[in-house]
């Protein structure tokens, strides 16, 4: 029989495996989403690779708790400046990539083509 500790114990570790697990494979999307991003602009994707920004919880479109993240990326137009983008995802769902260009802000997001806003980005 196992004591109420170690089912506490063995509950956090599952907790802790499925968390790791999950965001591994919501990274390969993000990681995904990104480069689709950039080859759809025409722009290199810098690094191959996206990091977590921010993390948070938010209800999908049925109302069920997910976990929000946040990916930040790079890219270059020319190869020598970097431009920030990012990317957020609702569980593995994408809800918006947004890409600094310096012609403006280049949103994208499920079920939109490209909308350019604002003079100017950022550099």
């Amino acid at each position: 029989m196992l004591s109420v500790g170690t089912l506490i114990t063995l509950a956090a570790m599952g907790m802790v495996v499925w968390y790791w697990s999950d965001a591994l494979r919501t990274r390969e999307q993000a990681l995904r989403i990104c480069a689709d991003a950039c080859r759809q602009m025409k722009v290199q994707f810098l690094d191959q690779t996206v990091a977590v920004r921010k993390l948070g919880i938010g209800r999908d479109g049925g109302g069920r708790l997910r976990l929000r993240r946040d990916y930040g990326f790079e890219f270059s137009i020319d190869g020598i400046e970097r431009y920030p983008g990012h990317a957020v995802l609702l569980g593995r769902f994408l809800e918006v990539v947004q890409m600094q260009h310096p012609d403006g802000a280049v949103i994208q997001g499920p079920g939109a083509d490209r909308v350019t806003r604002g003079e100017g980005g950022a550099k």
